[in-house]
């Protein structure tokens, strides 16, 4: 978009991505029973929702680390300012679910590459806190929608322009909600290898890991022009710049080096993608195909994540040909361990 966002194009889940890390342990170092390990993951991570029981245990609850991180950061004091201008916000779920994961398609995974190198891959965004900001202004935007004098073809499509301080202030508030994002999985991503490191033997983590949003906007420079890119899920990938594509929770998942082709507004996909909604999947399959569909995964194979199932998801193979274009593989991961909300 030039001059102008659209937010229900960026959505509710706001600054939502991906964050892997690879370490120096290999497929040689882990037990025969990983169920040890994803027990102690879910005890370190808060997982589900929505609502509480996703979150920290109240505010006495949230580790020290974790309540350091959001004033430290200046977490705090951007939303006491976001607050001021929209109170509904006072109300959302925000430093109480920092660090923790949510439901859905979130998850956190423990992945083998083709060496045999032990990776951690999570995937999470600005949880309930995001959500409402993404909410609030789509409304606004709708609600500007009369003073326009022009009527987009679907009202989804109401924008704010720049200029106007509705505009200021989405951009204010989604900056925010993209660094809450970043930061959430970033501290999910300490907590996971903490436990990591209580049941497996020492090891060390590349100085270099990848955390990347999915769904957000960003002013870049395309075609001689200053524009917004809305990349819903989509990753940037910008000439060497790494990023990660996941498929389902029995497949496997990529990371990426982008190729900056212009086409595409330096953009890749963001994972494998949905064949089918959750409500059919649901419909469609038992727990004896999640189980089979999982086989060699240590992970929940229960009713309340066959949504999940791979078997309601693109071929990763198939979407990772498409767009050989855009981006090259740097390593092909497969997990083994997979906690889910």
């Amino acid at each position: 978009t030039k001059g102008a966002i659209i937010p229900s194009a960026v959505g509710v889940d706001i600054g939502c991505g991906m964050m892997a890390v690879r370490t120096t342990l290999t497929a040689d170092d882990l037990p025969d029973s990983l169920s040890a390990l994803r027990s102690s993951i879910e005890r370190a991570v808060p997982h589900g929702g929505p609502g509480p029981s996703g979150g920290w245990n109240g505010r006495s609850g949230i580790p020290n680390s974790i309540l350091r991180r959001w004033i430290d950061s200046g977490l705090e004091s951007r939303f006491k300012t976001l607050c001021a201008k929209y109170p509904k916000l006072e109300n959302a779920a925000s430093v109480i679910q920092l660090g923790t994961l949510g439901g859905g398609n979130h998850f956190i995974e423990v992945c083998l590459d083709l060496e045999g190198r032990v990776w951690v891959m999570l995937h999470s965004g600005s949880r309930g806190v995001g959500n409402l900001i993404g909410r609030i202004f789509i409304e606004k935007a709708k609600e500007l929608l009369h003073t326009r004098g022009v009527k987009p073809l679907d009202k989804d499509l109401a924008w704010f322009a720049e200029g106007e301080p509705e505009f200021a202030d989405y951009v204010e508030a989604v900056a925010w909600g993209q660094d809450f994002a970043r930061i959430n999985r970033e501290l999910m991503m300490v907590r996971v290898l903490q436990a990591m490191r209580d049941h497996l033997p020492s090891f060390k983590t590349d100085k270099e890991a990848v955390n990347c949003h999915h769904n957000y906007v960003v002013k870049e420079h395309h075609f001689g022009s200053d524009v917004w890119v809305t990349r819903k899920g989509a990753v940037s990938a910008q000439k060497d710049e790494l990023g990660i594509i996941p498929g389902s929770m029995g497949a496997k998942s990529f990371i990426v080096r982008g190729k900056g082709n212009p086409d595409s507004f330096c953009s890749c996909s963001h994972g494998a993608g949905r064949t089918m909604s959750r409500t059919e999947a649901k419909k469609t399959f038992t727990v004896d195909d999640l189980s089979a569909a999982t086989s060699g995964v240590e992970c929940r194979k229960d009713a309340g994540v066959i949504d999940e199932i791979p078997l309601a998801y693109k071929d990763i193979d198939a979407v990772m040909e498409a767009q050989r274009d855009l981006v090259e593989v740097v390593a092909q991961l497969k997990q083994i361990l997979c906690v889910k909300g």
